[in-house]
């Protein structure tokens, strides 16, 4: 018995154990686990800062009393100072400095006259590897005359941060190591208790769960080994009311799955076709204007657009004509709007009579429409424009009694070898039809 123990307690085996430890503590997969690391952090937490607070006590306290160190040294040695200033002795001068740099609380030393100029500056240190911190203290140098008191100057002694912490690092250490042991000593009390009192009767539990779920178990209940009154047991048993109402409901489910199931597929079907009805209504008002049935804008660019793209690939030519009803205000203004509706569904069926089915129409806005011709260079489509424009011309439409007669203007631009882009036709087209307006409208213009 006593071997085993002892074998249990290998480097190999220790260490096995520590490893698993950790990696449950990184990376928790159950309750337990992540228990242990909420509890284990914040104690983390609270000894980090509490260490922390202590590791500041013991800088500080050391940090006063080295500063209480320097004023003693600064007294001691600030009459020789004195006397070394007032004799001019710059060698002694020197050697009290190069003696006071030997102490090892003092990292530098500066002696100032009484303008403030530096006449000694010496440091323990190279230049390029000084300490975090400074702190001095300072005092006046002066020379007792006659019962005269003559000022002579300020000496500055120095300390560091590095003088301090060397002088401290064992406290440090001390208080860091005993941080360490009883956080070790608790985290495995803490791992102890929780795997006897929390996680074997939760891994016990899950295990019948899942024989239960799995159907191992048929219609048995969860039966644990504990023993103990605590919430574990209580769960058990609320558990085990839990599968008994769950049983129950499950043969009242699956007497109304049928039933349910039927009635879901037909409404299922039936809101399947209200969808697809709705879709179709969404997609010819996303497509066409709602007055003419043509194609609007958006439609219109974006089919042209991969048209021309089509063109490019064939190297084939490509024509646009943009086309603007002359004086459509003043239909509406003299006829009405009904009237003006009914020029633009006129103008839209006069066009589509007379366009080919692989040729694209639509209406840009307002009085606004567009050809977009494939395979067609310019003059072809300068003819067919010029066929609209005496299509329009001779046309007479008759609404609510009376005869209404307009004209079109059309600009045409082209496309060699589908080499230029939709809105560059477009915008060469709009300067066209901009210029048959000018010339007095009822014109084409390429």
């Amino acid at each position: 018995m006593i071997g085993r123990q002892i074998d249990s307690l290998k480097p190999e085996v220790c260490r096995e154990v520590l490893i698993s430890m950790f990696t449950s503590f990184i990376r928790p997969k159950n309750l337990s686990q992540k228990l242990m690391r909420v509890i284990f952090s914040i104690y983390l937490g609270v000894s980090a800062l509490v260490t922390g607070g202590q590791f500041l006590t013991e800088y500080l306290k050391t940090q006063d009393s080295i500063q209480g160190e320097l004023e003693q040294l600064e007294q001691t040695v600030r009459d020789s100072v004195a006397t070394s200033l007032w004799q001019y002795n710059q060698k002694q001068l020197d050697a009290l400095v190069v003696g006071l740099l030997k102490m090892p609380i003092i990292v530098g030393v500066d002696i100032f006259d009484n303008n403030a100029k530096v006449l000694v500056s010496r440091r323990s240190y190279e230049e390029g590897a000084a300490p975090l911190s400074l702190f001095d203290t300072e005092s006046e140098l002066s020379w007792l005359l006659n019962n005269t008191k003559i000022a002579l100057g300020t000496l500055k002694l120095y300390s560091s941060s590095q003088v301090v912490l060397d002088r401290v690092l064992f406290g440090f250490a001390l208080i860091a190591i005993t941080a360490i042991v009883k956080l070790t000593v608790l985290f495995l009390l803490f791992i102890w208790a929780l795997d006897r009192f929390l996680a074997k009767p939760l891994k016990e539990l899950m295990s019948q769960v899942d024989e239960v779920q799995l159907g191992e178990k048929g219609r048995e209940r969860i039966k644990l080994s504990v023993v103990e009154e605590n919430e574990i047991s209580k769960l058990q048993e609320h558990m085990n009311k839990m599968l008994c109402a769950m049983e129950n409901a499950q043969n009242k489910l699956l007497q109304d799955e049928q039933s349910k199931r039927m009635w879901l597929e037909e409404a299922v079907a039936k809101r399947t076709e209200e969808l697809q009805v709705l879709n179709d209504k969404l997609r010819d008002l996303a497509a066409y204007d709602s007055l003419t049935r043509a194609l609007n804008r958006g439609s219109f660019i974006e089919t042209a657009r991969q048209m021309l793209v089509q063109a490019r690939s064939d190297k084939s030519a490509a024509s646009f004509i943009l086309m603007d009803l002359d004086r459509f205000k003043a239909i509406n203004d003299t006829y009405g709007h009904f009237a003006g509706d009914q020029v633009l569904i006129h103008f839209t069926q006069a066009v589509q009579r007379l366009l080919r089915e692989s040729d694209l129409f639509g209406r840009l806005g307002g009085e606004e429409f567009a050809v977009f011709l494939p395979d067609t260079g310019i003059d072809e489509a300068v003819r067919l424009a010029d066929r609209l424009r005496q299509s329009i011309g001779e046309a007479r439409l008759e609404v609510d009694a009376q005869t209404i007669t307009y004209t079109v203007s059309l600009g045409v631009s082209s496309s060699r070898h589908g080499d230029a882009s939709i809105e560059e036709l477009f915008k060469q087209a709009d300067v066209k039809l901009y210029g048959a307006k000018e010339k007095g409208r009822d014109r084409v213009e390429m």
